[in-house]
């Protein structure tokens, strides 16, 4: 199985929402795309964590204190 990214997750997470919001799902079809739809939050989550570690990681000065910035997008 290939490594699956964020972003290819976080799409497919966003088609099962509008299939469910579409409400025309059978319920055997809206439960197989609900239990989707929870495998695919859980693998964004996990790998949102996972960066935020990263960074907090980057951050942490000598002395293991972290260091706090305001983050600023670069559209800014």
């Amino acid at each position: 199985m290939a490594v699956e990214k964020f972003e290819t997750a976080l799409k497919k997470l966003e088609e099962v929402v509008k299939k469910l919001e579409g409400g025309e799902l059978s319920l055997e079809d809206s439960l197989k795309a609900f239990e989707e739809g929870i495998k695919q939050a859980a693998f964004c989550s996990k790998k949102l964590n996972e960066a935020e570690k990263r960074v907090e990681v980057l951050l942490k000065q000598k002395d293991g204190r972290f260091v706090t910035e305001q983050f600023q997008p670069e559209d800014e």
